[in-house]
């Protein structure tokens, strides 16, 4: 298969290590990736913001740079979510094709690899920071308002990592706060629920916050250096492209 690399704005402009955990975790599992040079920003933000009218050369970019692949992959369930759901362009049926062949990294390697096993090796004690789109949105793990078997993708692939300990929480699947926009248009109440969620970390022990979203992760790591928190964030790649 031939695999495109879609990698959000916000990951390669302040995270490109995630890139290029991600680009190494996949070749290591035998994926053909190719990465198109020319992909810009899938347009998330403006249509968070009331302004999905205005993102159409968005659109038409990314059907342009993703057209012709087996599946595109990211590293970021929130812009995945938004191109399933919100890809349309003026080559609709190139549109509907990659909005069913668009998976976010852990879906990708439990649903479409179906990995077994890896071999990776992450020695510290981890806590699971379940993002709203991906939970909710692409059905990464179960929500805990219904009443259903739990299951996770994220913890799946984690309990394959040798050395990792994770945590239990308190509340397994809070929204960290940060929403896109939500942040800046309600700074104080985003804050107060992203300093919950660090708390909830800190006090079982956490050396590391994990996720499947950069964006959460990058909330919740501005909070931990304001309050000189005794824990990191990681992306979910890193964790399961780690050797040592």
């Amino acid at each position: 298969m031939r695999v495109a690399l879609f990698i959000p704005c916000y990951v390669d402009q302040f995270y490109p290590h995630v890139a290029i955990a991600t680009l190494e975790l996949l070749e290591k599992l035998g994926v053909d990736v190719v990465y198109p040079d020319a992909q810009t920003c899938c347009g998330q933000p403006m249509a968070n913001s009331g302004f999905e009218h205005l993102t159409h050369g968005c659109n038409d970019n990314f059907v342009k740079n993703f057209s012709g692949y087996d599946y595109i992959v990211s590293p970021s369930g929130s812009c995945v979510l938004h191109v399933k759901d919100h890809l349309h362009a003026s080559d609709e049926n190139a549109a509907t094709h990659i909005r069913g062949k668009v998976y976010e990294l852990v879906e990708f390697l439990t649903d479409i690899l179906n990995v077994q096993s890896l071999p990776a090796r992450f020695e510290h004690k981890v806590g699971l920071h379940q993002s709203c789109h991906g939970q909710r949105g692409l059905k990464i793990s179960q929500m805990s308002e219904l009443v259903a078997p739990p299951f996770s993708k994220t913890e799946r692939l984690l309990h394959m990592v040798r050395g990792l300990e994770l945590i239990k929480l308190n509340r397994t699947d809070e929204c960290c706060g940060f929403g896109g926009t939500f942040c800046v248009a309600e700074e104080a109440v985003s804050v107060k629920m992203g300093v919950d969620r660090v708390a909830d970390h800190v006090a079982h022990n956490a050396s590391y916050i994990t996720g499947n979203d950069m964006s959460c992760l990058m909330h919740l790591e501005g909070i931990i250096r304001r309050q000189n928190r005794p824990v990191k964030v990681i992306h979910i790649a890193e964790i399961l492209n780690a050797e040592k």
